[in-house]
């Protein structure tokens, strides 16, 4: 067996000792089987594919220049300049 030292949460490392006090087991035995069942997990779960954001590098079509997306309140107005005053938030 190998040996190895890494850091756990201590809230972590006390649950982590009261089950293998009631469970009357070690603490090593409980921190093998808690691995063994999350690489067994991950190994029959689906993982989603990496999400790739596509950026526009071409021109900028219906952009307003002096509507700044760091103003929230110019881009707020800006949106809802078409929207009837009852129909806005």
């Amino acid at each position: 067996m190998a040996r190895t030292t890494f850091r756990l949460d201590p809230e972590l490392l006390a649950e982590a000792k009261a089950l293998a006090a009631r469970q009357h087991r070690t603490l090593n035995s409980v921190m093998e089987d808690a691995l063994r069942r999350m690489i067994a997990d991950s190994a029959t779960r689906s993982y989603p594919r990496p999400f790739n954001l596509h950026v526009h590098v071409g021109p900028a079509r219906g952009l307003k220049t002096e509507v700044s997306i760091d103003d929230d309140i110019a881009l707020l107005d800006e949106m809802e300049s078409g929207i009837p005053a009852d129909g806005r938030r």
